[in-house]
């Protein structure tokens, strides 16, 4: 008997608002029958001859059902649209369409969906918290200083971008830690080698924080919080898209906080100038408020046949932050304070398929005014007691009160060609400027530095990705970096001269990255880059306050290996993903922040470049799913990040800390989690969830090893914490209740040279969403 000849069944998948929906599954209702879209939308079926339902699904869009005919020999072309759904707490979105996209990828990336937490008070820095190889270091509370530690890089060494835009000089109202999760739709978190696309500098690796792109016709977001030492918190996002592609949205958020936690600290003796730094009291941090404003809007249209995307931005944000201590814990200030604001307008332009099939162009530009006003005029010397004795001079750190004027210059291209559907071409540039000048406000006429500091940063990326088929894909690249300095530097040690000086640094890298699906739940993902980190306006300029930067500092240079096994299975009800992966890094010039003796006793923060650091490391990663109720994991790092530099500098003497580890750095932590997921409590569309997790971080030195390994002086101790939060969302999410207990067990809690953080806290938040 002859075969029956199967038909075609073809075409594109939009939404409604005329976005590409790529990932989106397709299928023959009832048979096995079906695909996936391609990135241009495309699906492509070949089915016997008959009567079926087509069924388009895509995350966080309405199921899209539609009878169908296949004809024998016969190619039809059916294009659909598809509509968002209402926005609902649903396990299916751990394989959201981006999501899967980058695991398909050949980097070594992690996408975190936020729509389960965006209930929780919980900020973007939070989100990252419980990916492996992370771990989040801040100096104190709300608004302190925040840091995150990515495969033994900290610091600098990780770059932050949103939807795609490198965040470097915008301000401190828009670091991790202070922008809440409702903000973002996801965060992307590359580890080590990173896309050409980003045009990042960064040898760690990136965290992309990606915003709602595919927005309903009209929606509103908002959520308040109010928490232990006076913490207060609120957000609102509302926009709306027309029929026509017209669109506009507004981003708002504020944190406020008295940060009066308990802290154990030695106390100065005014009487005797005595202070024993062995006897710690138990003290209440007395002066440091923290409070931040920022607001964001976005108009232009989208869906247009000359512009996929294209928005006009605007974004202000404001700041006001005491300055209880300096680098160290014994460091105490009673007065000193800094305030701040910025503005940057912003332009997108993103369209595919520009002048020629397969060609998709996305550019941004943005200019940031950010200025900064350090005050540090009082003639009092304060101690942990908050008694004040009177000094001979005015400044508690530096008398100053000096303002500093950053205007930075930010702009990026990224084209990509797409041949066949098998080859990709990509070219990226990044550009950026930035300009700092000081002006001081002690005298009564203003008197400005006459010596400007200026950088400028160019980084074109070039790359090739061939995927012949879902099984395997490899991607070639390079990447030339180039960086002009320019800025004052002191003609002799007495530092009251200075010269204009100015500098150039290139380099050129490469490196390539390749998957392989040895079965369908094994994967291996490989990744090689030689690459280089410029070094960042802190770096090279300080902060004008607390850290002294270095004009002459030379870039990183280091040869990255990333090694990674992922499996991931679904057995009805039972989800389970395990990822193991080994981290090499030999870095040159290695850029490490370090203390520095001030007089009077005081002291900073300091960068210095370090000969040769050698980076051997593992993390290692379980998740369980049960059904939609319950989802357990757990990460676990270990880092070695250790000096291996065999002789001191230029000498032929052997170096003393050759193989030790270097300083101020977590080297093995870990995390786990439990949550819980009761659906339809009360009411259908009702969930309640309750969530445990903790961190466990492993003590560490803070200086060398020589001098700190016996002595706990010198030690950060071990730390396990632990937190338990209570939601309650009705309506599928369009209100929620939320209640945590952060540290639940009080535990004291150091960081960053052992500054310590805050003990229990408890924290309320009430949202709302409307949207159709």
């Amino acid at each position: 008997m002859q075969a029956q000849k199967k038909g075609i069944i073809s075409g594109k998948i939009l939404s409604v608002t005329k976005e590409i929906m790529d990932f989106a599954t397709v299928q023959l209702e009832g048979t096995s029958y079906g695909g996936t879209t391609n990135d241009k939308g495309i699906y492509h079926l070949e089915a016997p001859a008959g009567e079926y339902t087509l069924t388009v699904k895509a995350m966080g869009y309405q199921t899209v059902n539609k009878k169908v005919t296949v004809r024998s020999g016969e190619h039809q072309k059916i294009n659909l649209k598809i509509a968002p759904a209402e926005m609902a707490l649903d396990e299916v979105q751990v394989q959201a369409r981006h999501t899967d996209r980058i695991k398909k990828s050949a980097f070594n990336a992690i996408a975190v969906d936020l729509k389960d937490i965006a209930g929780l008070n919980k900020n973007l820095g939070d989100a990252i918290a419980s990916v492996p190889g992370i771990k989040l270091r801040e100096s104190g509370g709300v608004g302190s200083d925040m840091q995150v530690t990515l495969d033994g890089f900290s610091g600098k060494h990780v770059k932050v971008f949103i939807d795609g835009v490198p965040q470097e000089g915008v301000g401190s109202s828009f670091g991790l830690n202070n922008i809440p999760v409702n903000f973002a739709d996801r965060i992307e978190v590359y580890r080590g080698v990173v896309p050409v696309g980003f045009g990042a500098d960064a040898i760690g690796g990136i965290i992309n924080i990606v915003t709602k792109q595919q927005r309903q016709s009209w929606f509103a977001d908002a959520a308040y919080t109010f928490g232990s030492f006076n913490t207060h918190k609120s957000y609102i996002n509302f926009g709306q898209t027309f029929r026509n592609g017209l669109t506009y949205e507004i981003n708002a958020f504020q944190n406020y906080s008295d940060n009066n936690y308990w802290v154990d600290a030695p106390v100065l003796d005014f009487e005797t100038g005595a202070m024993n730094v062995k006897k710690l009291v138990r003290v209440k941090r007395f002066h440091d408020t923290y409070h931040n404003e920022a607001i964001s809007g976005k108009v232009g249209v989208k869906g247009k046949s000359w512009a996929d995307r294209m928005l006009f931005g605007f974004t202000f944000s404001n700041m006001y932050q005491d300055v209880q201590n300096g680098v160290k814990q014994k460091i105490v200030y009673g007065e000193k304070h800094r305030k701040g604001h910025s503005f940057m307008p912003s332009f997108e332009y993103a369209k595919r398929n520009l002048f020629t099939k397969g060609l998709d162009v996305v550019f941004t530009a943005n200019y940031n005014r950010n200025a900064t006003t350090q005050v540090d005029t009082s003639q009092y010397e304060y101690n942990w007691l908050g008694e004040k004795h009177l000094m001979n001079s005015r400044g508690e750190q530096s008398y100053q009160h000096m303002r500093s004027d950053n205007d930075n210059w930010n702009s990026t291209l990224t084209a990509n060609y797409r041949l066949h559907d098998m080859h990709t071409f990509t070219l990226s540039h990044v550009f950026n400027a930035f300009h700092r000048s000081n002006t001081s406000l002690l005298a009564k006429e203003e008197q400005s530095d006459p010596i400007a500091k200026e950088t400028r940063k160019n980084i074109t990326g070039l790359s090739y990705r061939l995927m012949p088929s879902d099984k395997w894909n490899l991607t070639a690249f390079g990447k030339y970096y180039r960086q002009y300095v320019t800025g004052p530097v002191a003609e002799d040690a007495t530092q009251s001269n200075y010269v204009r000086t100015e500098g150039t640094n290139d380099f050129y890298g490469f490196g390539a990255a390749g998957t392989y699906f040895i079965l369908p739940e094994l994967q291996a993902k490989l990744s090689y880059e030689r690459a280089c980190r410029l070094p960042t306006i802190e770096e090279t300029f300080g902060d004008e306050d607390l850290e002294t930067g270095d004009i002459g500092i030379k870039p990183e240079r280091s040869d990255n290996i990333n090694l990674n096994l992922l499996f991931s299975k679904q057995i009805r009800k039972h989800g389970l993903f395990l990822e193991g992966g080994f981290v090499y890094r030999n870095t040159k010039d290695y850029i490490q922040r370090q203390l520095v003796s001030l007089s009077g006793g005081k002291e900073a923060a300091a960068y210095m470049n370090y000969g040769k650091v050698l980076t051997l490391g593992y993390n290692l990663s379980a998740k369980y799913n049960f059904s939609k109720w319950l989802s357990v994991g757990v990460n676990f790092t270990e880092m070695n990040v250790r000096d291996n530099e065999k002789m001191s500098g230029t000498s032929s003497v052997a170096n003393p800390g050759y193989k030790s580890r270097m300083p101020n750095l977590p080297y093995r932590f870990a995390d786990s989690f439990v949550t819980f997921y009761w659906r339809d409590l009360f009411q259908k569309g009702n969930t309640l969830t309750v969530n445990y997790d903790n961190q466990y971080l492993h003590q560490f030195c803070y200086v060398s090893e020589l001098y700190g390994t016996n002595n706990s002086d010198y030690m950060v101790p071990n730390q396990f914490s632990h937190n338990l939060s209570l939601s309650y969302s009705l309506r599928n999410g369009r209100y929620t209740l939320t209640f945590e207990c952060k540290n639940l067990t009080d535990e004291k809690l150091y960081d960053n040279f052992s500054l310590q953080k805050a003990g229990r806290a408890f924290y309320g938040k009430v949202r709302v969403f409307f949207g159709n």
